[in-house]
């Protein structure tokens, strides 16, 4: 399978549904990838993001404690696949060890660790949006939307 680096652009809130998308691009391309994402799963990659570090671990700062704790290290963070809708993601460990994950849980956890996150060719080709260079103006202005949000604002 052939994997793309992608970078985290940011999470915001698609409306009108309200629903919180975290949007990541393509690294040397033109492809970006929209996942949608649960509230909280959208603050901690905001938090993750913004280098905010909340008084007491949050699940996905527990997850890298524990991984730390045990000596165990990320290799890189793959988005496999889209089925039904449902996008689909696994956490590998240095030594071969594959976990599946939610994308949302893996993106939170690569940014806390400085993983690599990889998309399959087959998940852009599937999923992915085309955004031409004269477009990116609307990124900037994504961008712009995102140094002005707070992570609280994804929390209901």
């Amino acid at each position: 399978m052939d994997f793309h680096a992608i970078d985290v652009v940011g999470v915001r809130v698609e409306m009108p549904s309200n629903q919180p998308i975290v949007l990541l691009k393509e690294i040397g391309g033109v492809r970006y990838l929209p996942i949608w994402v649960g509230a909280v799963e959208a603050t901690a990659i905001a938090f993750a993001q913004q280098g905010v570090e909340p008084p007491r671990p949050l699940t996905h700062d527990l997850i890298k404690d524990l991984l730390t704790a045990l000596g165990a290290d990320i290799d890189s963070i793959h988005l496999t696949e889209i089925k039904d809708g449902i996008f689909y993601a696994a956490i590998n460990l240095k030594g071969g060890v594959k976990v599946s994950a939610r994308p949302s849980d893996a993106i939170a956890i690569a940014l806390r660790t400085g993983a690599p996150i990889l998309a399959s060719e087959e998940l852009l080709t599937e999923a992915g949006i085309e955004i031409p260079d004269q477009a990116e103006d609307e990124v900037e202005k994504f961008k712009e939307f995102l140094d002005q949000i707070n992570p609280e604002d994804f929390l209901s």
